[in-house]
Parts: structure tokens; C-alpha cells; sequence
């Protein structure tokens, strides 16, 4: 028969009765092996393909502020956004909603299926490790921004993933820890920051943490099934963290997908458990069907169409990253309107601070990506400035142990093109294949590394900035010889001093050594490591950098104050290290790291028009805060964290932030700061007291106040609210509209976030002081107005006990700025 005249055959869409019908038949005939096989991945990132049934492989990537795909090969370049609290920090769901887009569309060019974020964890304890990763303090400014950001990964047809559920606030001893968690905060926080990613933009994959939650790890807990999937309707794959799943018990919870694969606690184990009656075969069909639904979903199985066909207009993925630094950066001081900066008034700026020169743009741990390139603040203000002197001086060293070398400074001798030489080779030495590397951080992590290869020889040419002493050398875990201008300065084992799975992908332990280089001229580095024989989980990571060492701490300090002396401003970063904030661990305190604080007070004692960029992914404490000119909060900003540092104090671009966590005085004043486990457990005793709620707790009871309390930020405009309009009364289960008059009284076009909390004077239950119910943002030209319309959720009214109970009387709607505004109030009556 003709093709052309053959009948069209129908095939059903993902999610309609006939594709469900079809998932299930093919999932009902596979014999139990290939099912069981179907639940452990193939691979480190990828499901195992069945051809036979027209099922190809779904690929996960790391997430969850850039798309790493299946390696770390630089070559292989990911845009790399700002990090999910400078995103939380732009309180915009519209904001989200493009950052998962672009996410989405990143996905789709590096072949993944899959995401895995947004990370949703709750901002209990300023300490924790992954502090930057997570969005807020507060479950519903969670929800809506986590909502926002998997419809928009998923508007691509990528499935997104919220992690990790469940009560995963710390990092310490996070294999073993055992988060003990009363039920009404389980509910009414820790649950309620995945309820919208869930139940409104209908997520096609959860992650189940590695900690248990009430003596039951993650992976094999009953909440895997209620809530998330009989009041949630939750139909999509629960995927475990990478080594989550700890035995067969998972499949007779709701666990899906054990990862990384294919080896693990199922399958021969699961097999055997199946045949003799502790796992059902009934589960293992349903776990079958959730997973090759969502196959379907990604369009990874053949007779049934992709969730999504139309694909909404493309982003410009690198405007994205720099709009979410700008909309995300919260300026938290401004004296006498030191900020914006006018360019034309400007002869000369000095910039000091370690982190002006190396911004930490991104995370550490599994949120790292590649990306081509990323702009410093250093680099943003030159580019900006071209006909301004603009200074540098160090000031404080920051980064801590070897730093990567610039990509830049690197010529590959065998090749002669930039970067360096790789080449593998076998058991007798011999080579079995080469390539040309661009960076001087290598990492592999399951892929990349051929059959045979027993060592990794890695070689370059690195042309010192300056001549004089430098500090050379290499890190990583295991045997390797290392070479600088072809004399052997170590050949032996380098150990492993931590015991935090993967942390040497990142920080491995080092040798470093003293050399004489001359400026300019090339310095040959040779490196060859040896393989392991075997691994248990197959990562490789090899850092060939320098290390800064300061000889004279206070002439470095001295430097930048002589500079700053004659500056019409002087601009200082400081902000944390990967060695600060990272997955993993736990931070130990609040500081900055080294003499950046005497950095700021020397500079700022000298020049008044002392302006101080925060380049941290969550609190640090500000012991000069009152006394410099501008604070602006950077967070980890992304590839373009530079450029949108130099539009906001330029004043091209308005700071759009707000905070989404409470930023505290001193670390002996946080309510709520253990993350270390006793005896195991990391008790919530706090309840439903988290965040702001804490702090608002400890000022009633006459205890201290945050430096900087949940929902502030300035901007170059001034706001105008006006009184708001509410319902006098609602029944229990609907949702009120509060209405609230907003006037830009400014002489910019700005942005104003109006707030809206609630608070029961006087009530049966335990209720925090205040507690946020809804917010809207408004963009707005001088003299504008808009009555802002918010939203405040049933929901925001109730309790749970047992379930969600309504205590009918009277609430008060606040109305303001930041949880600590003097508000505007208009009363409710709930009945």
C-alpha cells in the first residue's frame, strides 16, 4: 500500500483513558524480572530502555538551578541560574515559573528527561548545609514559588522533581538522621511547602530524602502514600536519593525508583521477596505503571504521545539568569540614598574583597554545574564603567584549599589549543585514548571514563598572573604522581579525611607546593592517577589548581583602605566559600570567613560612601551593618551575577528582593539553630514556631529581634498602601480576596511585594504570633496606582488535628511591607 494512503493511526495522549489503559497492559504482560528490573536504574542517571515494548530510557540530571546532564565535562556547558534562595528572594511565582522554563528548555538540549528540583526543604536553622538550595523559612511562600517553578519545567515537557521529602533540614549525619517531627507541624509546614508542587502543577516525580522521618527512613515511610498520594492524587514516580532506598521494605511503601542502578537493594533481593510473599505483585504492577507512565510523559514510550506537544516560545535562557539576580538581590541599607549610582558622577570606584575578584556563583555538592563562563563583580563594574578608573585589592582572602586555575591561563601542550590534555590509559601504560579539557577541575561520575583505563595522565602549560611564589597543587582521594616543570614533587596516596559521601567530587583533600614562577611563561603541570580497581559507586574527581596564601594578612587590608581613601566609593564583596556552604554539611556558625569583617570597617571607617555586597547563598552575620553606606544581598547570583550587581548599583536596575528568611544579630539570639543530631535524632521541638514565627514567639516573651526581619528589602522608589478591603466574614473551607491600594509616591518606576498575614488574638489552640497567608507583587511608574489583589487560601485559616480543623471567631488580615511592618489590619469573622 501506499504510505500516503495508508490510515492514520491514533495514538493516545499521555494522561487520557486510552494511553492509561495501553501503560497498564504493557506493564500487566512483562514478565516479573523485567518489571522488578524496570524499578533500579540502568545506570548513575538513566531507567533501564525494554525495546521490545518501545520503552527507551528516562535520563535524570542534577538540578536544581542548572541542567547538568549525565557528566561534569565542562565541554558540555549548562547555564547556571542564581541559587533557589536568591529566586525565592524575588517573591514573583511568574518569576518561577520562567526559571523552571529555562530549566525545561536546558533539559531538552542536553537530552534529560527529568529534573531534579526544585529543592523545598524549609529554612529551619540558618546552619544548614543546603541553606542555599531550599526557597524560605515559610511553607507558603514555598509552595507558591516551587508550584511556579515545576509548571514552568514541565510547560517543556520535563518532569520535575520536589525534594526532598521529607523533614530534610539538615545536613548532618544525613544518612542516618532521624528528623522527629510532631504531626501539626508535619502538616501545617513541613508537608505544606510540597502540597502546590503536588496538587496544582502536578509534578511528575517526588524525591524521598535519605533521613528518616519519626523512625522510619524516607524511602520505606507511610507518608510516600498518605498524603502524597491518597489526599494529594499524586500519580507520578517517587524516585529515592542517590543510595536512598536502604532495603526490599521500600516497594511495600510507595517507593518507586531506587537510584543510582544497577545495583542496589532490589533487584535478585526484591525478586526473592516477590516469590516469597513479603513484597506483593500487585505493588510491584503499580510501581511498573507509574513509572512507564511517565516514560509516556516525557514521550520515552512509543504508541503514546508526550504530555506536551506545543512547547511554549523559547526564553533567552542567559536574560533569565540575569533578570533573576536583579529581581532576587535585596538591598537592606541605603544611607541617604547613596544607592543608585550615577555613572556620570564618577571618577573613580575601588572594589576590594576576595569575592569581587572569585564570586561564588553557584553551590556546592550535587547543584553544581558547568557553565561557559561566569561574570564576577569585579568584571560586571569594568564592563559597565569603561571610562572610570576602577581599582582592585584583594582586602581578606576567602577561598579556602585549591581553587580551579582560570580557564584562560591554561594551554594544552600535546594539542596546542587552550585547556589541557587528558589521556587514558591501560594496565601496561600504553594509551587508549586523549582529549582536549578545558578546565583544571575534573570530575567523573559514572560516564566518561573508558573500559580499561587504569590511570588518568592530565597535562598543561599555566601561565602565572604574576611572578614570584605561587602555591601549586593537586587534590583528589586515592594514588596519583604529580609533576611541576618536570621534577616529581609527590607520588603517594592522598586520603579521603571526611566521611561525607561525594564530598571529594567538590573539596577533595590536597598536596600543595611552593614554586617560583615568572610572569608569562609557561609552567608545565603533569599529573597521572591511578584508578581504583573497584568502586562501589563510580566517581572520579581530580582538582589541579592554586591555593591563595596570604603571607601579611593586614597589608592586604591596608591595600584596599588606601585605595578606598581617594575612591569616590568604595564597593566591598565579601560573602562565604564553597567550604562554607555546600551538600553535605553543616555550617558551624554565621561568620564571614576570614578578616572580612575587618575589611568592611576598615574601608568603611575611611570612605563614607562605603557600599557592601553580600555574595552568600543565606545569612551571614553584619557586624558593621549601621555603619557603611549600602548593604545589597547578591546571594549565589548565577553566570550573570557580575552584570546584575553592576545594573542595580548603577541604578539601570532596580533591587527587586525581598527576604525570604530572617537574617539575625548574632547567632546566640537564633530561636530555632541546632541541626546536629542527639542520639540519632534531630528533634523539631520548636513545632510550628519556624523562621519569623520563632523570632515573633521570642520578642513577645521580651527575647531578641533579627537584624533584618522575614520580607524586607528596599528599593530606589517609595510605596504608598492604602486601606485594605476584605470580606467581614467567610465560612470555613473558602478563600478570602484581600484588596489592597498600592501608589508608587517615588520618582522611579519600582516594585512593591504587599504582604498579607494573619493573626488570632485569642484562641484553643497554639497559633504563631503571625503567620503569612498570601502575597502579590506590583510593578509600578511614578505617581501609578493599582488595587493589588491577594489571595489568601482556605487553608491559611486552619489547624491540623487529625485533620484540618477551622476555629470559627475572629482573625485580623495584616497588611503591609515585611513581617515586622507596622501594619494595616481589617478584621475577619471565620464561620
Amino acid at each position: 500500500m501506499n504510505p500516503a494512503l495508508a490510515p492514520a493511526v491514533t495514538v493516545p495522549a499521555a494522561g487520557s483513558p486510552d494511553a492509561e489503559a495501553r501503560i497498564r497492559e504493557l506493564a500487566e504482560n512483562l514478565p516479573l524480572e523485567q518489571q522488578i528490573q524496570l524499578l533500579t536504574g540502568a545506570d548513575v542517571w538513566a531507567t533501564h530502555a525494554l525495546p521490545s515494548i518501545g520503552l527507551s530510557r528516562v535520563v535524570l540530571s542534577d538540578g536544581p538551578s542548572g541542567v547538568r546532564g549525565e557528566d561534569f565535562d565542562e565541554r558540555h556547558d549548562s547555564v547556571s541560574l542564581p541559587s533557589s534562595s536568591a529566586l525565592s528572594a524575588t517573591w514573583s511565582v511568574e518569576m518561577a515559573q520562567r526559571y523552571g522554563q529555562v530549566l525545561g528548555q536546558e533539559a531538552r538540549r542536553k537530552g534529560v528527561h527529568a529534573v531534579l528540583g526544585p529543592t523545598i526543604n524549609l529554612h529551619r536553622s540558618p546552619l544548614g548545609g543546603r541553606h542555599f538550595e531550599c526557597m524560605s523559612e515559610d511553607p507558603r511562600l514555598t509552595a507558591t514559588l516551587a508550584a511556579g517553578y515545576v509548571a514552568g519545567v514541565q510547560s517543556m515537557g520535563v518532569g520535575a522533581t520536589p525534594k526532598h521529602y521529607l523533614a530534610n533540614e539538615a545536613e548532618t549525619e544525613r544518612f542516618t538522621a532521624d528528623s522527629v517531627v510532631d504531626e501539626r507541624p508535619l502538616r501545617e509546614l513541613y508537608l505544606a511547602a510540597f502540597e502546590d508542587a503536588i496538587t496544582e502543577a502536578r509534578a511528575w516525580l517526588v524525591m524521598s530524602s535519605y533521613n528518616s522521618i519519626n523512625g522510619t527512613t524516607a524511602s520505606e515511610n507511610k507518608l510516600l502514600k498518605t498524603p502524597l498520594s491518597t489526599e494529594w492524587g499524586f500519580d507520578g514516580v517517587v524516585v529515592s536519593d542517590w543510595t536512598g532506598v536502604r532495603s526490599v521494605e521500600a516497594a511495600n511503601a510507595n517507593q518507586d525508583l531506587e537510584m543510582p542502578g544497577p545495583v542496589g537493594h532490589w533487584g535478585p533481593k526484591l525478586l526473592a521477596a516477590v516469590n516469597d510473599g513479603r513484597v506483593s505483585h500487585s505493588a510491584i504492577l503499580e510501581k511498573v505503571i507509574r513509572i512507564l507512565r511517565l516514560a509516556a510523559r516525557v514521550g520515552s514510550l512509543e504508541g503514546v504521545a508526550p504530555a506536551v506537544t506545543e512547547l511554549p516560545a523559547a526564553l533567552n535562557a542567559t536574560a533569565v539568569a540575569r533578570e533573576v539576580a536583579v529581581r532576587g538581590a535585596v538591598l537592606v541599607r541605603n544611607r541617604d540614598g547613596l544607592l543608585p549610582l550615577d555613572p556620570a558622577a564618577l571618577q573613580s570606584v575601588a572594589v576590594s574583597g576576595h569575592n569581587a575578584e572569585e564570586a561564588r556563583t553557584q553551590g556546592g555538592g550535587s547543584a553544581t554545574v558547568m557553565p561557559k563562563y561566569t561574570v564576577s563583580p569585579l568584571e560586571g563594574l569594568r564592563e559597565a564603567l569603561p571610562d572610570v578608573s576602577v581599582s582592585y585589592a584583594r582586602g581578606a582572602k576567602v577561598a579556602e584549599g585549591l581553587q580551579a586555575f582560570p580557564r584562560t591561563s591554561l594551554h594544552n601542550p600535546v594539542t596546542n589549543v587552550p585547556g589541557m590534555r587528558v589521556t587514558f590509559l591501560a594496565e601496561d601504560g600504553s594509551e587508549i585514548s586523549g582529549e582536549d579539557r578545558l578546565a583544571s577541575h575534573l570530575i567523573w561520575f559514572g560516564v566518561g571514563i573508558p573500559e580499561g583505563a587504569a590511570a588518568i595522565r592530565m597535562e598543561a602549560d599555566w601561565t602565572a598572573p604574576t611572578a614570584g611564589v605561587h602555591h601549586l597543587g593537586v587534590g583528589t582521594v586515592g594514588q596519583i604522581q604529580l609533576s611541576l616543570q618536570g621534577e616529581e614533587v609527590f607520588n603517594g596516596e592522598i586520603k579521603d579525611d571526611t566521611d561525607v559521601l561525594g564530598a571529594a567530587l567538590f573539596d577533595p583533600p590536597k598536596t600543595v607546593h611552593r614554586v617560583e614562577t615568572i610572569a608569562g611563561e609557561p609552567f608545565r603541570i603533569e599529573a597521572v592517577y591511578q584508578l581504583p580497581k573497584e568502586q562501589v559507586i563510580p566517581f572520579t574527581a581530580i582538582l589541579l589548581g592554586e591555593e591563595t596564601v596570604v603571607e601579611d594578612p593586614q597589608a592586604e587590608i591596608d591595600a584596599a583602605v588606601e585605595a578606598a581613601k581617594a575612591a569616590d566609593v568604595a564597593i566591598v564583596v565579601v560573602g562565604t566559600s564553597a567550604a562554607i556552604e555546600s551538600e553535605g554539611f553543616d555550617r558551624q556558625d554565621l561568620d564571614l570567613p576570614g578578616l572580612q569583617n575587618q575589611l568592611v570597617e576598615a574601608v568603611a571607617a575611611v570612605n563614607r560612601r562605603t557600599v557592601v555586597v553580600v555574595n552568600s547563598g543565606s545569612p551571614v552575620l553584619m557586624p558593621w551593618l549601621d555603619k557603611v553606606g549600602a548593604v545589597l544581598l547578591g546571594w549565589f547570583g548565577g553566570q550573570e551575577f557580575g552584570r546584575a550587581i553592576a545594573d542595580i548599583l548603577l541604578g539601570v536596575e532596580e533591587p527587586g528582593g525581598r527576604l525570604p528568611t530572617t537574617w539575625p544579630a548574632a547567632l546566640e539570639n537564633v530561636p530555632v539553630l541546632k541541626t546536629t543530631p542527639v542520639n540519632g535524632k534531630v528533634v523539631y521541638s520548636e513545632g510550628i514556631h519556624v523562621g519569623y514565627r520563632a523570632w515573633l514567639k521570642q520578642q513577645a516573651e521580651g527575647g531578641a529581634a533579627p537584624a533584618l526581619p522575614f520580607g524586607f528589602g528596599l528599593g530606589y522608589t517609595t510605596f504608598e498602601l492604602g486601606a485594605p478591603h476584605a470580606p467581614q466574614s467567610v465560612l470555613a473551607g473558602k478563600d478570602v480576596v484581600v484588596h489592597v491600594p498600592v501608589r508608587n509616591t517615588g520618582s522611579r518606576s519600582g516594585r512593591e511585594v504587599v504582604q498579607v498575614y494573619l493573626e488570632r488574638a485569642e484562641s484553643l489552640v497554639d497559633r504563631p504570633v503571625q503567620w503569612l497567608a498570601g502575597y502579590a507583587g506590583t510593578h509600578l511608574a511614578p505617581g501609578g496606582t493599582e488595587s493589588v489583589a491577594v489571595r489568601i487560601p482556605a487553608r491559611s485559616f486552619g489547624h491540623y488535628d487529625g485533620g484540618w480543623q477551622f476555629e470559627s471567631g475572629t482573625f485580623r488580615i495584616l497588611v503591609g511591607r515585611h513581617s515586622a511592618d507596622d501594619f494595616q489590619s481589617v478584621e475577619i469573622e471565620l464561620r
